[in-house]
């Protein structure tokens, strides 16, 4: 084991994390551009259980964050435990920890592909905010993502060449900037749609069954709801692999506490503002995602370098989120 914890920091430069890094690899692990389709997940429920229920899995994710990184170590021996899985099997035991190791990875390959998707649907409405403002919004300017898979996929495989930690944090801190930079342009577009006279239906209940869903449609998609937004504060798959990057001086756990604390307060912000604003914005038609689902066309310009930042950003998650991940 302590061979695997020297390869380990060989690669990421163990023991060089800060309170502020630690809180960048957090946001860039949390903070995704799922969170430009809370809009709609807050349609779905209303103007009262669309905020509280943001709520409340920040609060559950805090917490459950706070009894995690006092796992990092082993109570008795004081031995560290330097990934998720290590820690199920110091302190769970038995075969527990196999069951854990394939569930955090089969949650990496999900990951994984939906950042590669993600980032290539965000490639393509570059271009197609180009073509709609020299074409008109009513043109189809439909483009394949296959290409733009392709682009992700072959520069992640250059990142993963990477063997400096301090690069990659500077990639991790680099992707949490750029995750704020689309992050404001869509709460300043929405806002802006507000100031202008949008007068987006919304109701205290979310959709209205009979007027935009179904009854099957409206369980369906608050469920679906209830999903994106539990999805969208998980970060416990990396905690313990973030935590055993902090240096030596204060105690692990209290320094990843701060930084956890610091890291869901500064998601929540950003998630109420995308929810809220952007249901004011839009109203019980919110699209999946206002971004690159084209809920603004103009100014173009601004909604291409949402989208650029949006890649940039999931660039850095892909590799924060899967290079903290030990091989089997």
């Amino acid at each position: 084991m302590k061979q695997v914890y020297i390869m380990t920091c060989t690669f990421l430069w163990c023991d060089k994390g800060t309170l502020i890094t630690a809180s960048a690899h957090i946001i860039t692990a949390v903070i995704g551009s799922g969170v430009l389709s809370l809009a709609w997940a807050v349609a779905q429920m209303g103007w009262i259980t669309g905020p509280i229920v943001l709520l409340v899995f920040a609060v559950v994710t805090w917490y459950a964050s706070t009894l995690q990184a006092d796992c990092y170590r082993n109570l008795t021996t004081g031995k560290r435990h330097y990934t998720y899985r290590e820690a199920v099997q110091s302190i769970l035991g038995g075969a527990k920890f196999k069951f854990c190791a394939l569930a955090q990875y089969s949650n990496f390959i999900g990951v994984s592909i939906g950042y590669t998707i993600t980032a290539s649907i965000s490639m393509a409405a570059v271009k197609r905010a180009i073509c709609f403002h020299k074409e008109g919004h009513q043109s189809g300017c439909h483009l394949e993502n296959n290409r733009f898979i392709i682009i992700f996929g072959i520069a992640q495989l250059f990142l993963c060449q990477i063997q400096n930690f301090h690069q990659l944090s500077i990639l991790s801190i680099i992707a949490a900037i750029t995750s704020f930079g689309y992050s404001f342009i869509g709460i300043g577009l929405s806002i802006a749609k507000v100031a202008g006279g949008s007068h987006a239906r919304t109701t205290l209940t979310g959709v209205e069954i009979g007027v935009d869903v179904t009854k099957e449609q409206k369980i369906w998609n608050i469920l679906t709801a209830f999903g994106n937004m539990a999805f969208a504060y998980a970060f416990s798959m990396v905690l313990i692999e973030v935590q055993d990057t902090l240096r030596q001086g204060p105690p692990e756990n209290i320094v990843m506490k701060k930084a956890s604390s610091i890291g869901i307060m500064i998601t929540t912000f950003f998630y109420m503002l995308c929810g809220v604003v952007g249901y004011a914005a839009f109203g019980n038609t919110a699209p999946g995602n206002f971004l690159n689902g084209f809920g603004f066309y103009e100014p173009y310009w601004l909604v291409a370098f949402a989208n650029v930042c949006i890649v940039v950003h999931l660039v850095g998650a892909y590799q924060v989120t899967l290079l903290f991940a030990e091989p089997f």
